[in-house]
C-alpha cells in the first residue's frame, strides 16, 4: 500500500519542532534584518527548474525554504514596512494555520467544528459592525472577493432568478462610486457580466469624499437615459488617502433609490473598534452589504476576508444550487445547511476561520482596538514632522493611518527612485501613489510593530536623502 505518511514519525515530529522554533526567533528578531530584498537571478532561476518526479527530503526541503524563500518575501511583517495596506499578522494567527493544516477540513460545507467557527466569526464582524443578527457572509480570500459576492448580490436583487438563469440579457444596470474607490470594484462588475463602464465614478471633495450632490446628478441623468440604477458603493478607508464617504447620505439616497447599498471596508471598516473613531463609520450598520479584510487592521495572517450581507434570503438565492451530490440532509454529516457554498462562489475552502477565530479570541477587540488607534497615532506624528519640515510637504489630510506627502522640489521620477531606493536597500517599504497630479510618497500604517522611533527614522532618512 502507497501512503504519504512517514514510516518513522520521529524524524518528521523533529524537523516541526526545529520549523516552529526557527519561526518563533523569525518573528522575535524581526528588526534586525531588511525589510525587503530583492531576490538574485540564481534564486530566481532555481524556480523554473522543471517539475520534480521523484521527491526531496523533508529536511532539505527546508533548508532551501530558508535559503532561497524567507528571506525573499514581501517583508510586510517587519515593523518599517509601511506600502500598499498590508497587516502584519500575528503569532496566534500563525499558529492556528498550523492547527488548521493539520486538519486539513473542507468548509464547503457538511456539519462540522470548521463551519460553526466560522459562522461565530460572521456573527463577531455582523455584531461589530452593528449590523442585524440575521446577517449572514462568508470569509474569503480579500476584499476583492468580497466586492464580488456583494457585486453579485446587488445584481440578483435587480434581476432576481431571471438573472440567474438568463443573465443580464442588455439590462442597462447602473453602479456608483467614488473616484477614489478600489480597482477591484469596476472589476467586479466585468466579472458579474455587467462591465466596467456600469460603474459611475463620481468626483470627490476636498475632503476626498463622494460628491453627494455629483451623485444624485449621475443617477438622475442615468434614470431619463432609461438605465437603472442598482448599486452605491461607499468607501470606507480609500486606498489613496483613507478618507471615509459620508455612508449615512449614501444610504439615504440608496433607500430612495432602491438600489442595494455595498460599503467597501477593505480596511477601514475595522474603525469601528476605535471609540474614537467609530463615527466616521456611521451609516455602515445600514448597509445592505460590506467588504472587510481581517488581515490587515485585525492582524490575522494572509489571507482572510469577509463579506457580510444583510438579507440571508438574497445570499442564499443568488448563491445556491440544487445537485443530488451536494444535497443537504436533515441529520448526519450532510446536515448544517445551508452551507458556505450556498453563500458563496467557492465549493472547496480551507479552515481559515480558525486564525479569525483564534486572533478574535486572544486579543479580544479592545486590543485589536488600540492597534487601530495607534498606527493613527503614528500617522499623526508622521504628518507633524513633515509639516514642521521646509523639505516635506503633505499632499492629502491625514484622516486614518495614510499620510501622503512629497518631497519639495522633487519631480515624479526622483520620488520614484526614492521610494525603490529605500525599499531596495531594505531600510523602509512605503509605496507611492498619484494625488491630484503628482507622484506621492504613500505611508500606510498598519503593523502593530511600527513604533514611533520607526516614523522619526523614516522622515530622517527621507531628509538625509533630500
Amino acid at each position: 500500500m502507497s501512503t504519504l505518511d512517514p514510516a518513522d514519525w520521529s524524524a518528521l515530529r523533529a524537523l516541526g519542532h526545529q520549523m516552529l522554533d526557527d519561526m518563533v526567533d523569525h518573528l522575535a528578531t524581526l528588526r534586525e534584518g531588511p525589510v525587503w530584498r530583492p531576490m538574485p537571478a540564481p534564486v530566481c532561476e532555481g524556480f523554473t527548474a522543471p517539475i520534480p518526479a521523484l521527491g526531496t527530503p523533508p529536511e532539505a526541503l527546508y533548508a532551501r525554504f530558508q535559503t532561497d524563500i524567507q528571506p525573499y518575501v514581501t517583508g510586510n511583517t517587519h515593523p518599517r514596512f509601511m506600502g500598499w495596506v498590508h497587516g502584519g499578522g500575528n503569532p496566534v494567527s500563525m499558529l492556528a494555520e498550523f492547527l488548521a493544516g493539520a486538519m486539513n477540513a473542507n468548509c464547503g460545507g457538511r456539519d462540522h467544528a470548521g463551519i460553526a467557527v466560522e459562522r461565530q466569526v460572521i456573527g463577531w464582524a455582523a455584531e461589530m459592525l452593528g449590523m442585524p443578527a440575521q446577517t449572514t457572509g462568508v470569509l474569503l480570500t480579500g476584499s476583492s472577493m468580497a466586492n464580488f459576492v456583494a457585486v453579485l448580490c446587488a445584481r440578483y436583487k435587480a434581476l432576481g432568478q431571471q438573472g440567474r438563469r438568463e443573465g443580464v440579457q442588455g439590462a442597462k444596470l447602473t453602479a456608483y462610486a467614488s473616484a477614489g474607490v478600489h480597482r477591484c470594484v469596476p472589476g467586479a462588475l466585468d466579472m458579474a457580466g455587467l462591465g466596467s463602464d456600469a460603474l459611475r465614478r463620481i468626483p470627490v471633495d476636498e475632503n476626498f469624499q463622494m460628491d453627494l450632490p455629483a451623485l444624485r446628478a449621475a443617477i438622475a441623468a442615468d434614470k431619463a437615459a432609461g438605465c437603472a440604477p442598482f448599486l452605491i458603493v461607499g468607501t470606507a478607508g480609500t486606498v489613496d488617502v483613507g478618507a471615509f464617504d459620508d455612508l449615512t447620505a449614501l444610504a439615504d439616497i440608496a433607500v430612495e433609490e432602491d438600489a442595494w447599498f455595498h460599503v467597501d471596508g477593505a480596511f477601514g471598516a475595522l474603525a469601528v473598534l476605535s471609540p474614537a473613531l467609530k463615527p466616521a463609520t456611521a451609516g455602515i450598520e445600514r448597509a445592505d452589504s460590506v467588504a472587510f479584510d481581517f488581515h490587515k487592521w485585525a492582524q490575522v495572517t494572509y489571507d482572510a476576508g469577509c463579506v457580510l450581507v444583510r438579507d440571508p434570503a438574497v445570499e442564499l438565492a443568488t448563491f445556491a444550487q440544487a445537485t443530488n451530490y451536494l444535497a443537504a440532509a436533515p441529520r448526519g454529516l450532510a446536515g448544517g445547511a445551508p452551507w458556505p457554498c450556498d453563500l458563496g462562489p467557492d465549493l472547496s475552502r480551507g479552515f481559515r476561520a480558525l486564525k479569525v477565530w483564534m486572533t478574535l479570541s486572544a486579543y479580544g477587540t479592545e486590543a485589536l482596538g488600540r492597534v487601530v488607534d495607534d498606527t493613527c497615532a503614528l500617522a499623526q506624528r508622521l504628518a507633524a514632522a513633515i509639516s514642521t519640515s521646509n523639505r516635506l510637504t503633505l499632499l492629502a489630510p491625514v484622516k486614518l493611518n495614510i499620510v501622503c506627502f512629497g518631497v519639495a522640489g522633487f519631480t515624479d521620477a526622483q520620488t520614484e527612485n526614492l521610494v525603490a531606493d529605500l525599499q531596495e536597500e531594505g531600510l523602509f517599504a512605503p509605496s507611492t501613489t498619484t494625488i491630484n497630479g503628482r507622484l506621492a510618497i504613500r505611508a500606510a500604517i498598519v503593523n502593530h510593530r511600527t513604533s514611533a522611533d520607526d516614523i522619526d527614522a523614516l522622515v530622517a532618512e527621507i531628509l538625509r536623502r533630500a
